[in-house]
């Protein structure tokens, strides 16, 4: 299964939150998996550090790379069709980063990890 965390999905993995669901730890340790972190997340995680919001992603802030191949995880670039499809979704979800995630989701046919409900409003499959 290609699997695409959600941006507080990967840093609860990182800082090996209790928060994160025994479905999505499970799905995120399963090595027959390949998990995908979106460029999304990472200029929502070095923005909300930089305005004080995350103050406990320090460490990977600096070098978001090195952070997903230490767990082997696979960055997912932004291109234009993403955000093509990301602008246009329909509904009133405002947050860029989420529809973002969405539109890879759907058009690189990933199944979306993440506790958040409204991804069910799409079509993507959530995994929580």
């Amino acid at each position: 299964m290609n699997l695409l965390l959600d941006t507080h999905i990967w840093i609860w993995w990182l800082l090996d939150a209790p928060s994160l669901s025994r479905a999505a730890k499970a799905a995120i340790e399963d090595e027959a998996n390949e998990i995908f972190i979106s460029a999304a997340s990472c200029w929502e995680i070095a923005t909300k550090h930089r305005i004080g919001k995350l103050p406990s992603v320090s460490a990977i802030t600096a070098n978001f790379e090195a952070a997903m191949a230490e767990d082997g995880f696979t960055g997912l670039p932004i291109s234009i069709r993403h955000g093509q499809v990301a602008g246009a979704l329909p509904g009133s979800h405002r947050d860029p980063f989420d529809r973002m995630l969405i539109a890879q989701a759907m058009l690189e046919n990933l199944v979306l990890v993440s506790n958040e409900r409204l991804f069910d409003g799409y079509a993507v499959t959530r995994l929580w």
